[in-house]
């Protein structure tokens, strides 16, 4: 009898293992006509965790019980994709959702509401999002009747699905752990009150992350937190821009953040969630944040602020250049942001400079001063009364200090830094 029943749980668990693995709705184009004259909504709610990596599963089984896959203890990020006109299956979920899964032992649930995306109609998509929040609800209170909590949920929402997890927010009243909005969608949002979108009320901690707002991308602060990489344009350097102080090296203080960096944008920008909150409840400051990306993987870049008090008034009408020799004796150049002579209109100089390695341990900067062309004067002397280099991205590193540097027109100085007293 015994072997009986365990050949008929064998039977049981390879059934099971056996199952088709859930696959995001295929439309196209031609669902986008169709819904044209008949509108369609559906949401399927796939699951993975480490155990099935490769294999969605339904997060409720056939007879209302929770897969025995998902662990109510464990956090859970829901992901939610956005407008879908072409019907598409989104290009960045699966990858997506095995980096978070190689990062941490977690549920993840995909969202598929494409159809209810799929549509040529935006402002239907649009009104849909309120009803595949009301759906989600249902499912929270199910996953909370068996022991999931709130705190626990990180929702990650791109477009639409940005501002769907700010309408699940508000049915929970903010309790949800963790909002990610993902460039959340700005016609029919921009402009709008609160109520009517993603915003930092819809959770315990909400960052988001601006990529196209010159396009299809919401402009306006939204969260705790907002990331603007490359200004939050496709095409930065507009001259009137709050991006341009950036440029300037004039918002590079992190100061309220105390012994933490600048806040870093991505999945860990919750290490500064107290802090954030703590700006907004006493202080009503909203935070945002600029930053350059590179070209390629992994798309990081360093920053240093290179602080200059000059000496010499003609010195306003030229600008300075430097390089970092690393401790393997090789230089490492930056992209300077400003390099223009207005930039030297007061003895009191900040440059800020961008890298595409990190230079941990540096041997010697070496410095190069450029006169302006109608001004120039090949034995003339420049002296530097001090100099500190320090690292954005890494402010616990000690700043280097050099004083009394004389610098030529154009003639490379190397100098050897040390730590400022």
């Amino acid at each position: 009898m015994r072997l009986y029943i365990f050949l008929c749980l064998m039977c049981w668990t390879s059934y099971e293992s056996k199952r088709p693995c859930l696959e995001f709705t295929q439309l196209s184009v031609k669902d986008s006509l169709k819904d044209l004259f008949i509108s369609r909504m559906e949401i399927i709610l796939m699951m993975y965790t480490r155990r099935n990596i490769n294999c969605a599963e339904p997060l409720f089984e056939q007879n209302n019980s929770l897969n025995t896959l998902f662990n109510t203890k464990k956090k859970t990020v829901w992901l939610i994709h956005g407008y879908r006109p072409t019907g598409s299956t989104p290009s960045w979920m699966q990858n997506f959702l095995r980096l978070l899964l190689n990062k941490e032992d977690i549920n993840i649930i995909v969202v598929d509401w494409n159809r209810g995306a799929t549509t040529l109609i935006y402002n239907r998509a649009v009104k849909n999002t309120r009803k595949v929040a009301l759906s989600l609800s249902e499912y929270i209170h199910r996953l909370l009747n068996h022991g999931a909590s709130l705190d626990n949920f990180h929702f990650i929402g791109m477009s639409l699905g940005a501002h769907i997890s700010g309408f699940v927010g508000k049915i929970f009243q903010g309790r949800l752990g963790r909002i990610t909005g993902l460039d959340p969608a700005g016609p029919k949002f921009s402009g709008k009150p609160s109520y009517s979108r993603l915003d930092y009320t819809d959770a315990e901690f909400v960052d988001v992350i601006h990529s196209d707002t010159n396009g299809l991308g919401i402009k306006e602060p939204s969260g705790h937190i907002d990331f603007y990489p490359n200004g939050g344009k496709k095409q930065p350097g507009c001259p009137t821009s709050i991006f341009s102080d950036y440029e300037a090296g004039l918002c590079v203080n992190c100061d309220d953040f105390k012994k933490l960096s600048c806040p870093l944008l991505g999945y860990h920008a919750d290490r500064w969630k107290s802090i954030l909150k703590e700006r907004i409840e006493r202080k009503s400051l909203r935070t945002t944040m600029y930053m350059d990306t590179s070209g390629e993987n992994p798309f990081c870049t360093y920053y240093f602020i290179l602080n200059i008090l000059v000496l010499n008034k003609t010195m306003q009408n030229g600008y300075i250049t430097f390089k970092l020799l690393n401790e393997f004796g090789m230089f490492e150049e930056p992209r300077l942001y400003e390099k223009s002579e207005s930039s030297y209109q007061v003895q009191q100089v900040s440059v800020l400079a961008q890298f595409y390695n990190d230079v941990s341990n540096i041997s010697s900067i070496s410095l190069t001063y450029f006169q302006s062309s109608n001004l120039q004067c090949p034995t003339c002397k420049y002296m530097i009364q001090r100099l500190m280099l320090r690292s954005l991205t890494y402010p616990e590193r000690p700043p280097l200090c050099m004083c009394n540097i004389v610098l030529k027109e154009s003639e490379e100085v190397l100098i050897n830094p040390r730590a400022c007293i």
